[in-house]
């Protein structure tokens, strides 16, 4: 195996940070897009719970994106003394909660009608408390924490487009948040997320290898 093997799925938010560590690493591996409605006997035989991203090494298979990160963290400098020790801590707590209670509700507020009684502007409004709070603990620059791109931007940035895009009027209209509407925007137009955002087929065994960060960019 010359290049690692990254099973993904363009649209899902786990498999785009992925994607946005191994593309600021410059790693490159070779991608299979998959359907989630059809997803291949391959990757379900390696990653058995059938979620996206999955990352395959000559050593090991890493299937949890948080993880995809820390393996590239721990193989490069991509955020090497972007933060100081207390922005480290306060950036891994954002994340804990973001992949925990932000997408609880972020779930239950895009996808209301897949969950049995699930009230949309309750699981709206818990998300933008959340918010809110990340709100007061950023900086007023670029990036959450300033100038410069950091591993919270590339892990939680993804989950708040979900929220902005369930109802993008809405998400406007917020005063509150000027923020954070300031740094989505940046990242939207960033060529990092175009680039990573780029099509790809969906992959079938015996199709030709494709390989990410695309060629062509």
């Amino acid at each position: 195996m010359k290049y690692p093997i990254l099973y993904s799925f363009k649209r899902c938010p786990y498999a785009m940070r992925a994607r946005m560590a191994l593309k600021l690493a410059d790693i490159t591996c070779e991608i299979r897009e998959v359907s989630l409605s059809n997803k291949p006997n391959q990757m379900l035989k390696i990653s058995p719970k059938g979620t996206v991203p999955v990352l395959v090494l000559k050593d090991k298979i890493i299937d949890e994106s948080i993880d995809i990160i820390n393996w590239v963290i721990s193989k490069t400098d991509i955020f090497k003394e972007n933060l100081d020790q207390n922005k480290l801590e306060l950036s891994d707590e954002m994340i804990c909660i973001f992949d925990d209670k932000f997408k609880y509700h972020l779930d239950r507020y895009k996808y209301s009608n897949r969950y049995k009684d699930a009230d949309l502007e309750f699981h709206r409004s818990e998300c933008k408390k959340l918010l809110v709070s990340l709100e007061h603990l950023i900086s007023n620059n670029v990036w959450f924490f300033g100038d410069k791109l950091n591993k919270l931007d590339i892990s939680i940035l993804p989950f708040i487009r979900q929220f902005k895009i369930a109802d993008i009027d809405w998400f406007d209209s917020q005063k509150d948040i000027p923020k954070i509407k300031g740094v989505l925007d940046n990242f939207l137009e960033s060529k990092l997320f175009i680039e990573i955002m780029h099509n790809y087929k969906v992959w079938e065994e015996g199709s030709d290898l494709v390989y990410f960060p695309a060629k062509n960019l």
